[in-house]
């Protein structure tokens, strides 16, 4: 065939021709135009060509193995129930509010597991639209209130009655500030919290204004947590000083008068109301918490000692049952009123109301005598104790606090004026005073000692085969001056190591009664410990 003359393209070639560019003749000058262009679309089509020779060698790569987490949750019938294989128990898998749920249903029953994902589905629907003004960031400080009472409820740590406490504070700042319910908590100012705290404080007591500022925190912490505001404008208002309340409590004799006076009562509750009064002075127990479900099972008799429970539901304040001595006058109390109730169950509770404060405050009216609550009754047990010899360490014991007597020292540690009188006389600085006060004499470890003491201290040391009194351990040293009358070892060593053997805090107070730190050593490290201490320190010459 001629060059130019009947040439057809095997390749479908995209020909541009361009009249101003292209001669108007298919003349042997237009055929490299047309070779080149069939040589770059040629190359174009089979270059990405492969042989199928290069890849039959070639695996083909495989889908990786299922998730072993995958096979082990089986799809049901139902919508949004899905059962766990392992186990075989449902869970619902559902989706509120863009989040995704899946929470167990503790069920193996497939009846029983759609009943509790509709309730299920049902409270966390009603839990979003609760919280969906809160967090769309539009939310009224009532709303944000409204969660903080949620999450109050549902704090498990938290007894009842500390929750219907925050929540009586939580009304009484409402009442005091009526505009801040449909106040948008956005638009709170600390200058606004300022003037409410300035007003309150002038008529709510320093623990009422405190724990209400508590609550307040509390609730605008959520809307900082919600991301509505961006700070708490309450978080640097201050607390107020709480002053120490002045305890004014009646004497003996006043308070056999009052009990008197209320028995006289023909009418009421007025010998149960007694009864009551005495049981709390004489036990020491807080009166709705614990006095009021102390049973007849709950006093043994052959031991002396009364069990405190406290509520069934909740226990006592500290959550932990305790054993009170009955003191004489308690036991007496006691076997009157089992005499008269001899035939009740010994799960009948022995006081028979749970409140006597009316029949009080008739009685001090009548009496003249200050008046005091329930608690105080609490302060007169441990004074009485106090004053009768008994350390703060064992009277903190009685109380049921966990402190080793830290709170007793501060709160019981005031005497009353008469006995701290008393005790003033038993200070002595001169030789004058000293003959004064034998009478009453009491050992003043703060005074150098005089000749006739440094010899009957050595006289004492004398005794001893082992110089206890030099050891190294604190326990030996504890041990001897406790049991020793004569004072050997200086006060702040022998206190010192009364510190370290104990293993406690241990007042000067206490070292006036060694024999009650000597039972309670022994209760701590064990009669092995004693008896080696005993014939280490006590062996014969």
């Amino acid at each position: 065939m001629a060059e130019g003359v009947g040439f057809e393209p095997t390749v479908a070639l995209r020909l541009l021709l361009i009249s101003s560019q292209m001669p108007l003749t298919t003349q042997p000058p237009f055929q490299p135009l047309i070779i080149n262009n069939l040589h770059r679309v040629c190359i174009s089509q089979f270059d990405f060509l492969i042989l199928q020779s290069d890849t039959a060698c070639v695996k083909s790569e495989k889908s990786p193995p299922p998730d072993k987490n995958e096979l082990s949750w089986q799809k049901t019938s139902y919508a949004n129930l899905i059962r766990y294989a392992p186990s075989g128990k449902y869970f619902a898998r559902i989706r509120v509010g863009g989040k995704l749920i899946r929470q167990s249903l503790k069920t193996k029953v497939l009846s029983v597991a759609k009943l509790k994902l509709a309730d299920l589905e049902k409270q966390e629907r009603s839990k979003l639209e609760g919280q969906q003004s809160l967090v769309e960031g539009t939310a009224f400080f009532r709303d944000v209130a409204k969660e903080y009472v949620e999450r109050l409820d549902g704090m498990p740590n938290l007894k009842p009655r500390t929750k219907a406490y925050y929540k009586e504070r939580l009304t009484a700042m409402q009442k005091s500030w009526p505009e801040l319910n449909a106040t948008d908590v956005r638009k709170l100012s600390e200058n606004d919290c300022r003037q409410w705290a300035a007003k309150y404080s002038k008529h709510a007591s320093p623990t009422n204004y405190n724990n209400t500022l508590i609550v307040l925190r509390a609730i605008l912490a959520i809307a900082v947590e919600h991301g509505i505001r961006y700070g708490n404008p309450a978080q640097n208002l201050k607390r107020v000083r709480v002053n120490k309340k002045e305890l004014t409590l009646p004497s003996q004799k006043q308070f056999q008068e009052l009990v008197q006076e209320i028995r006289r009562v023909p009418f009421g509750p007025g010998l149960a109301s007694a009864d009551l009064v005495e049981f709390l002075a004489y036990t020491g127990l807080r009166v709705k918490s614990e006095a009021a479900y102390v049973t007849w099972g709950d006093c043994d008799f052959e031991r002396g000692e009364i069990v405190v429970r406290g509520n069934p539901d909740t226990g006592t304040k500290n959550s932990e049952s305790r054993r009170v001595p009955m003191i004489p006058d308690c036991r007496l109390l006691l076997e009157r009123l089992r005499a008269k109730r001899a035939n009740e169950n010994p799960s009948a509770v022995v006081m028979r109301v749970s409140e006597c404060q009316g029949g009080i405050t008739r009685a001090c009216k009548v009496l003249g005598v200050v008046r005091f609550t329930h608690h105080d009754l609490r302060h007169l047990f441990a004074t009485s104790c106090i004053e009768s010899g008994v350390d703060i360490p064992t009277v903190s014991r009685w109380l049921g606090h966990k402190d080793g007597g830290a709170l007793a020292m501060k709160v019981y540690g005031h005497l009353r004026n008469q006995h701290s009188a008393n005790m003033a006389q038993k200070v002595v600085f001169t030789q004058a005073s000293q003959i004064s006060a034998q009478a009453s004499p009491v050992q003043n470890n703060d005074l150098k000692l005089t000749p006739k003491t440094e010899k009957t201290a050595a006289q004492a040391k004398a005794a001893y085969s082992y110089p206890w009194w030099a050891s190294k351990d604190a326990a030996e040293i504890f041990w001897g001056q406790a049991n020793e009358p004569v004072q050997i070892v200086p006060p702040p060593k022998h206190l010192e190591s009364a510190k370290q053997a104990m293993g406690r805090e241990v007042f000067e107070d206490e070292l006036a009664e060694p024999q009650t730190l000597l039972e309670e050593f022994q209760e701590r490290v064990g009669e092995a410990i004693v008896e080696k201490l005993k014939s280490k320190i006590f062996q014969e010459n």
